[in-house]
């Protein structure tokens, strides 16, 4: 007869590795009465029996001793693979899935493959996408977030990176159409904006209440869009002062200001948040943006 319950091929098993019903029954930690039970029924699903029962205890037949050897086998193999999930929480190896903007990419991506280089073992999945990940239902391990701080119950939220935007022509731009003066006096220039009735991002929402409809030529549904618009020549746009450091053929217009800031959060699950491969990754991500362009400098 089929059986699947373990818990009582485990109690044979100590029965036999023990002779007595209370010798088993101290081992488990249940009653006595619990050990006679499993045997019979487990007895009664072979139609076998598996213990010849005597004043000094229980001796497993042979159809007992068959038992034993499969039960001691498998208690080995679930000790060894406890023995391997308790070590790979100590271990930084396997698949890491990472969820940001698409627009942080290029910011990320050296610290991915630095983090790759330390790690080679792991396996790094990085998922841009504009909906939020559910971390609550194991689509990443850590999400790096843009905006208010996340509120989603059981995650564990760290401010990250400040970002600073400022408002950028490129020089063929700026040739062509001279350089505004302020922005309260914008005259003719084209302004990048968003196409979003009510702009998510700070600075999106204070260029569409304080630049005018007309002035607002050309409109992005996605920041990824914005900035080979602004290279293109198309007119002033935001940009992160971080991508455009260094760059060529674009220049500030307009430094930043605080309210066009958006502060990046590092966002993990309860659950996860204290594995060593989460917090190996965080602090080895923190430690890398020490090289980014301070916002404050």
């Amino acid at each position: 007869m089929a059986f699947n319950d373990w818990d009582e091929v485990r109690t044979a098993y100590q029965v036999a590795r023990l002779g007595t019903v209370s010798g088993a029954a101290q081992a488990l930690g249940v009653h006595h009465a619990t050990v006679i039970r499993h045997i019979d029924s487990l007895e009664g699903k072979l139609g076998a029996k598996l213990f010849q029962r005597h004043a000094r205890g229980y001796t497993p037949t042979e159809a007992g001793q068959d038992l034993l050897v499969v039960a001691q086998s498998t208690d080995d193999q679930l000790a060894q693979l406890a023995n391997r999930i308790r070590g790979r929480g100590d271990e930084v190896t396997g698949e890491l899935i990472i969820t940001s903007l698409a627009v942080l990419a290029p910011l990320l991506s050296p610290a991915l493959a630095a983090f790759r280089e330390a790690h080679p073992e792991v396996t790094i999945k990085f998922l841009t996408d504009e909906r939020v990940f559910r971390l609550e239902y194991g689509e990443a391990h850590v999400a790096i977030r843009a905006g208010s701080p996340p509120d989603q119950p059981d995650n564990v939220v760290q401010a990250f990176y400040r970002q600073d935007f400022a408002l950028y022509a490129s020089t063929e731009y700026l040739e062509r159409h001279g350089r505004p003066e302020s922005l309260e006096e914008v005259g003719h220039h084209v302004f990048i904006g968003s196409a979003e009735e009510s702009p998510r991002a700070p600075f999106y929402a204070w260029l569409k209440k304080h630049i005018p409809p007309e002035n607002m030529c050309f409109q992005v549904n996605q920041i990824t869009a914005a900035r080979p618009a602004v290279l293109a020549g198309l007119g002033i746009g935001f940009s992160t002062t971080w991508a455009e450091a260094g760059c060529e053929g674009v220049e500030m217009v307009f430094p930043p200001r605080p309210e066009w800031s958006s502060q990046l959060w590092l966002v993990t699950h309860v659950d996860l948040h204290r594995t060593a491969k989460v917090q190996t990754f965080l602090s080895f991500l923190k430690d890398w943006a020490r090289r980014w362009p301070d916002p404050a400098a």
